[in-house]
């Protein structure tokens, strides 16, 4: 049998860089992030950092998350997901219709709904439409809150009659 040996840090799942063209390195988060507790794994650039790509894999595995992002996309993902996470944290929707109304906005299945797999055009539009949508629930839930005062204050000033 012939056996190929694998070399340290390349697996089937090592993505190029989309931003120089460069292989990726499969490493430890240590380093890059300011703290790494939980062990994280990355796909790193191999040109960093003068080439700031890189993507977290998932816990355990060395399959990526996403798709490789520079810091100006990471920023505008995490701000997406920030924004994007009120709809089902605040109770304005069920975290499952949050995700359909995502994939909705992305023209995509609800399984292609993935903040990490965006690229900036995406995220600027899932940022935008998100604004859009918490403002309407934050007017409409202090809307129904004024009414309900209102008919609080109605029905005591009817009892006292």
């Amino acid at each position: 049998m012939n056996h190929k040996k694998k070399r340290k840090g390349v697996t089937n799942y090592a993505p190029r860089c989309p931003y120089c063209g460069s292989t990726t390195v499969y490493r430890s988060a240590t380093g890059i992030y300011a703290e790494n507790p939980d062990d994280v794994m990355l796909y790193v650039c191999k040109n960093y950092p003068a080439c700031d790509a890189y993507i977290r894999t998932q816990k355990g595995t060395a399959i990526p998350i996403g798709e490789m992002a520079n810091g100006k996309l990471r920023a505008l993902r995490t701000d997406a997901h920030r924004l994007f996470n009120q709809l089902y944290l605040k109770g304005y929707m069920p975290k499952q219709t949050a995700y359909g109304w995502l994939s909705s906005v992305l023209g995509v299945s609800q399984d292609k709904a993935h903040i990490a797999q965006l690229s900036e055009l995406q995220c600027e539009l899932v940022i935008r439409e998100t604004k859009k949508q918490l403002a309407f629930y934050d007017t409409h839930k202090k809307t129904t809150k004024r009414r309900s005062e209102n008919h609080d204050t109605d029905a005591r000033a009817n009892a006292n009659c």
